[in-house]
C-alpha cells in the first residue's frame, strides 16, 4: 500500500507553497489518465481524502502551505474519459448468475438458499443460468457458460446454490468490485504457500492462515441471523487466492486472457486452480464486501478431497 506521508512532517524541510503529498497526488492523477488503471484512481482518492481531512481539522496552519493544499488536483473518477466510459459500462452491464444444483428448477427456487434469495429480489439487468438436476462437474458447467458468453459483454457470477444473498445491493457492489479487480470474490488470502491445500490454510495439516494475510467475511448457517460470521480480514484487498463459493469476472476479461476452469477438478480445488490460472494470466483478484450466508464449510480431508489435492500438486508442483 502506498504510504506517501512522512512519519513526522515537521522533520522534513518544506519550501513555501510546497508539499510532497501534492506531487504524489498529481503523479497518481497523471498515471490514471495515461493508463486508465482503477488502482491509481483508488489510491488517488484515498490520499486526497486524507489531505482534505487534515485541512478540515486545521492540522496544516502554515499560511504558505495551506493554500497549496486547498488547491487539490481534480479527482479523476467520472471526469476521466477512460474511466468514465468504463464506469458507465459497468453500471449497465448485465450480470449472468451461473449456478449448478442437484434440485429441479421448481425446488431450487422454493427451497435452495440461492434460489430463494433470487426469488425475493432479482436486481435489474440480472439473469440466471441455472443447471438444474445437474450431474456434471462445476468446472464443466462454468466453462459451458464461459463459451456461451464469449461474444457477450456480461459479468459472470459463479456461485454455489447453498448461498443466501443477504445484501439487497449485491449487484451494485459486485459491479463496484469489478471496477477495481479483474476477478472478485468474498474471501481469500493475500499470499500463497507451497503445497497450500486451501486459501485459509498454510499446509496439508490445515494450519490456519494468519489474520493479517486473510481478507473478507462470510457468514455460516441456515438463514439469517446466521450461526456465525467469520471475519477473516479487511475486504477490498488484492489477494492471491479466492474461495470458490462466489467468483465473478467479466466475460471479455476471461476470453482475452484465455482463462477457463480445469475440468480435471470437478469440485475440490477447482477454485484454487482457477486462481492460479488468473495469476498466471496477469489478472488481478480481490475481495469485496457483499453480505452472504453460506450453508457449507467445505469437505476437507475426505477421499475425494485428497484425490483432487494430489491432482492439484501434480499439475502445479506445489
Amino acid at each position: 500500500m502506498l504510504n506517501p506521508t512522512p512519519h513526522n512532517d515537521s522533520e522534513r524541510p518544506t519550501a513555501p507553497g510546497f508539499h510532497p503529498e501534492l506531487i504524489i497526488l498529481e503523479a497518481l492523477r497523471i498515471a490514471h489518465s495515461s493508463t486508465g488503471s482503477e488502482h491509481y484512481r483508488v489510491v488517488h482518492e484515498q490520499l486526497r481524502t486524507r489531505i482534505a481531512a487534515r485541512i478540515n481539522e486545521g492540522e496544516h496552519r502554515d499560511s504558505a502551505a495551506s493554500p497549496a493544499l486547498a488547491k487539490l488536483p481534480e479527482r479523476p473518477p467520472s471526469e476521466s474519459p477512460a474511466l468514465g466510459a468504463s464506469a458507465n459500462a459497468l453500471e449497465s452491464m448485465p450480470i449472468r448468475v451461473v449456478c449448478a444444483t442437484r434440485a429441479d428448477r421448481q425446488s431450487f427456487y422454493s427451497t435452495a438458499p440461492l434460489g430463494r434469495s433470487l426469488s425475493l429480489h432479482l436486481p435489474p439487468h440480472v439473469d440466471v443460468r441455472l443447471f438444474s438436476r445437474n450431474t456434471r462437474s462445476l468446472s464443466t458447467v462454468y466453462n459451458t457458460i464461459i463459451s456461451e458468453s464469449a461474444e457477450d459483454n456480461v459479468i459472470l457470477l459463479f456461485i454455489h446454490d447453498d448461498v443466501h444473498l443477504c445484501d439487497h445491493f449485491w449487484a451494485q457492489r459486485l459491479r463496484e468490485g469489478l471496477s477495481v479487480f479483474d476477478v472478485v470474490g468474498l474471501a481469500g488470502s493475500c499470499r500463497r504457500h507451497p503445497g497450500q491445500p486451501g486459501w485459509g490454510f498454510t499446509d496439508e495439516m490445515l494450519t490456519p492462515e494468519t489474520r493479517e494475510n486473510c481478507s473478507g467475511a462470510v457468514a455460516h448457517g441456515t438463514g439469517f441471523p446466521p450461526n456465525s460470521i467469520d471475519v477473516f480480514g479487511p475486504s477490498r484487498r488484492k489477494v492471491a487466492l479466492l474461495d470458490g463459493l462466489f467468483l465473478a469476472a467479466r466475460s471479455d476479461t476471461l476470453r482475452r486472457a484465455a482463462v477457463r476452469f480445469d475440468e480435471r477438478f470437478d469440485f475440490h480445488f477447482y477454485d484454487l486452480d482457477f486462481c492460479r490460472q488468473v495469476e498466471k494470466a496477469g489478472l488481478t483478484m480481490g475481495t469485496w464486501p457483499i453480505s452472504v450466508v453460506h450453508e457449507s464449510k467445505g469437505g476437507y480431508l475426505k477421499d475425494a478431497w485428497r484425490l483432487a489435492y494430489a491432482r492439484y500438486l501434480e499439475k502445479w508442483g506445489q
